[in-house]
């Protein structure tokens, strides 16, 4: 295009005050993009906007630029006389309003009933996140090392591989390994990126970040030292790049979706760090990369992005968030995991559903503990049903980050639950209808490799749109039942939207699903009373069905009356 043809297309946008590229111009979009394509071949988040304004106006150049355009407008301008559109305001007015959106530097998106659907889901992945590994292959129980293969470790670089193969497989990325075709709108790229001292330092200790940066100069035996006295964890002299490109992805990954540069986006990132504490790495975790972000955004979006919810699937408690957060209003916390009376790892007892927050920040903690593992889809979808998603619509977020662990997946041995990728699929098609669909997937456990890529395949198609397959498992089971009970009824101390408020109604009987006949029956008892004065009499049994509560009713003196009847009747 030369730069007539410029000038020609700019003039004909400027004629449409509904087009998203009246706002751009155009020279300055195609230098940003050229030098974002520089990147090795990735994008910035700001590109994003940037193919959605190129797009749109190379579908109206196409043909004979100048001509077709002219043509457009015309034919445009007739069909408005033939409509015989009016508007209430001014011409005057109305140039003015779109000079203030245009003042703004965005898309005005108010007139375009599907401006968000026209975004496109952004994808970060960094092959240099594969640089943290072992530095020796860990032995089994009986001292055996197989072969020389450092990746043994669960926590293995090829975690990141398999589920970015797998997305090009499927044709969702523009990537040499798409060898069956790229569907028609790709994830867009985001150039993932060193977080910052600074940054990271928002939920870090200044002595824990230099402690992770000095791992690069440190021999191979005080790397072997530090691992060793560690908890669950290991180092090699480039954990700490790794590290601080998984915080950067997801911080410029969740600026992407809070910034609408994108209408959602999937982070394909390690080291994991939903376990990372304030001063310590631990569990696989060095920094807290989703806690980073939502500080970052937080400070970068103010009101915009006051409000945070953090949902957590991976099958151990982020005990590294919930202390992020405690006592935090603006940021709610729900884990759901495994926890066993704190056998499981983290352990301890913070992970149990007694722990909702303090001070300021009671009720914004959430724990969902299983009692065991085998846990499955219907547990979950209970989960998300009658706890996540009531707790986050009365919460009414600005921001969802799910930490998205994929070790709950059937055929993770290390979770030993069996979590489809259906399942996976459901609950972020729920998520995604809050925040005005602003949902960010971050990736943290998971160790079954084929698990883990089909996992996150399900939830990347559902971001884009698709919907998510068919469930075959409805049916709860008991531990999962009586555990979400168990939660409802603590959380419902903080939050309006859950019963029951006692321990006198379970589940299945909460507001609103009470049984026909017992309405009726209770209807019948107060009838007797008011108009024949007939009481309530206690019965000597520890427990009752609630269909029979207070339905033994009698006359006032039926301890005097002679002969006495008694009539056993059901409505």
């Amino acid at each position: 295009m030369d730069h007539d043809d410029e000038d020609v297309l700019m003039t004909d946008l400027a004629a449409r005050p509904t087009s998203v590229s009246a706002s751009f111009t155009w020279s300055g979009l195609e230098r940003q993009a050229r030098e974002n394509e520089s990147m090795n071949g990735h994008v910035g988040p700001g590109l994003a906007s940037t193919l959605l304004n190129r797009q749109a106006a190379q579908s109206l150049a196409s043909g004979s630029t100048g001509q077709k355009l002219r043509s457009a407008s015309v034919l445009a301008n007739d069909v408005a006389g033939n409509l015989n559109i009016s508007s209430s305001k001014s011409e005057e007015e109305s140039d003015d309003e779109l000079n203030d959106d245009a003042s703004e530097g965005k898309p005005d998106f108010s007139s375009d009933p599907l401006r968000y659907s026209k975004l496109p889901t952004g994808l970060c992945y960094d092959v240099r996140m594969r640089y943290h590994c072992e530095l020796e292959p860990s032995p089994d129980e009986d001292g055996y090392v197989f072969g020389a293969d450092p990746d043994l470790h669960p926590e293995d670089p090829r975690r990141i591989w398999s589920i970015y193969h797998e997305l090009c497989h499927a044709g969702l990325v523009e990537d040499k390994m798409s060898i069956y075709g790229v569907v028609k709108n790709p994830l867009a790229r985001i150039a993932a990126r060193d977080a910052s001292p600074a940054e990271i330092c928002l939920i870090h200790t200044g002595t824990h970040y230099d402690f992770v940066k000095s791992l690069k100069n440190m021999s191979r035996h005080e790397l072997q030292r530090y691992a060793t006295e560690g908890d669950s964890i290991y180092y090699n002299k480039l954990t700490f790049l790794s590290a601080v490109l998984s915080a950067g992805g997801a911080i410029e990954t969740c600026r992407a979706v809070a910034g609408r540069l994108v209408k959602n986006a999937i982070a394909v990132i390690r080291p994991p760090g939903h376990h990372a504490e304030a001063d310590r790495a631990m569990g696989f975790c060095l920094f807290n990369n989703v806690c980073i972000a939502a500080r970052v955004c937080q400070e970068d979006f103010g009101e915009d992005c006051r409000k945070i919810l953090i949902v957590d699937w991976d099958v151990h408690h982020g005990n590294g968030v919930q202390k992020a957060f405690y006592d935090d209003p603006n940021v709610l916390y729900i884990s759901i995991h495994v926890h066993m009376d704190g056998r499981f790892y983290p352990s301890g007892p913070n992970g149990d559903h007694l722990h909702c927050g303090k001070g300021a920040g009671i009720g914004r903690n959430v724990n969902i503990p299983w009692p065991s593992q085998g846990m499955g889809d219907a547990d979950y979808m209970l989960a998300l049903q009658n706890i996540v998603m009531p707790i986050a619509n009365e919460f009414d977020p600005d921001l969802v980050i799910i930490s998205a662990g994929f070790d709950a997946a059937a055929g993770d041995t290390l979770g030993g639950c069996f979590v489809t990728p259906a399942c996976y699929g459901h609950m972020t098609h729920m998520l995604m209808s809050l925040a005005d669909g602003k949902v960010v997937v971050c990736l943290e456990g998971g160790y079954n490799l084929k698990s883990i890529s089909k996992s996150a395949l399900a939830v990347t198609r559902t971001l884009m749109g698709e919907p998510p397959d068919r469930l075959a498992s409805t049916a709860a089971t008991k531990p999962g039942v009586a555990t979400v009970q168990k939660v409802r009824l603590q959380q419902s101390k903080y939050w309006r939207c859950l019963y029951p408020k006692d321990n006198d109604q379970d589940i299945q009987n909460a507001l609103g699903a009470e049984r026909m006949h017992d309405i009726i029956r209770a209807y019948q008892s107060k009838h007797l009373y008011d108009n024949y004065k007939m009481v309530n009499l206690y019965i000597f049994r520890e427990r009752i069905s609630q269909s029979f509560e207070n339905q033994v009713l009698a006359t006032s003196d039926y301890h005097k009356a002679q002969p006495l009847i008694v009539i056993f009747h059901d409505p």
